[in-house]
């Protein structure tokens, strides 16, 4: 059973929302026009998905986003379609402009759905990947990767108190084989681990106990920075 939660003022807009979820069925919805309880309900329970009004009375449901538990499913409602791109900046993944339709709830539905299953595979991803290097398979352990670097056909993955192993694999099969909440490409030539970063500018990124800097390519660097948020936000609340 999909356990959901929305948030909305308007008590119509939420009958239109628990007749939806009605019919999409296997969901148990609460509602909540008091955005305050609605939180709260939120932090106690950890729904599969919440549907969050934008524009409320007492509350704007943008800065009020802000203040979920870190991995919430969140999909905005609004009449108002300015709110879009702020809604989509507070990692929403999906927004419903009023009035909503039943089609386009449940594809938002399926695209929160696809989302979780995601992140349940990444969490559930192994600690280490096995590369070929010289002719023989060498099991990596994630924890020990300071950076890894493409050299031609190459990657160089550099390990802490341990050998470089140098694999003929492209940065794009590396990359597909590491977990992407953890681990992000910040240039054509460089993944790094989130958490070996000890501090970044625009153009550098600083590796605990490394001497070298890592460069951040321009097109890497919005992709890079609201990755690297999400991951100390996530570190942050879970200790």
């Amino acid at each position: 059973m999909i356990h959901c939660i929305a948030i909305d003022d308007e008590p119509i807009a939420l009958s239109i929302i628990n007749e939806y979820c009605n019919r999409y069925g296997n969901i148990t919805l609460e509602c909540f026009t008091s955005p305050l309880k609605g939180i709260e309900r939120i932090n106690a329970t950890q729904p599969d998905i919440v549907f969050l009004d934008i524009e409320m009375n007492s509350h704007n449901g943008i800065e009020l986003a802000k203040s979920l538990p870190a991995g919430t499913t969140l999909i905005f409602t609004t009449a108002y379609s300015q709110y879009a791109i702020d809604g989509f900046n507070v990692d929403a993944v999906d927004f419903l402009h009023k009035p909503i339709f039943y089609p386009r709830f449940e594809r938002a539905v399926e695209k929160a759905l696809l989302w979780r299953t995601k992140i349940r595979e990444q969490q559930s991803q192994p600690e280490s990947i096995s590369l070929k290097a010289e002719h023989k398979n060498v099991v990596v352990a994630l924890d020990t990767v300071k950076y890894i670097e493409a050299m031609d056909n190459y990657i160089k993955v550099y390990r802490q108190d341990l050998p470089t192993v140098i694999s003929q694999i492209t940065m794009k099969e590396v990359e597909t084989m590491l977990p992407s909440e953890k681990f992000i490409r910040v240039h054509r030539s460089f993944i790094v681990p989130l958490a070996a970063i000890s501090s970044f500018s625009n153009k550098k990124i600083y590796i605990h106990n490394v001497s070298k800097t890592i460069p951040v390519g321009r097109t890497y660097n919005d992709s890079f920075q609201t990755l690297y948020n999400i991951f100390k936000t996530n570190n942050t609340s879970s200790k």
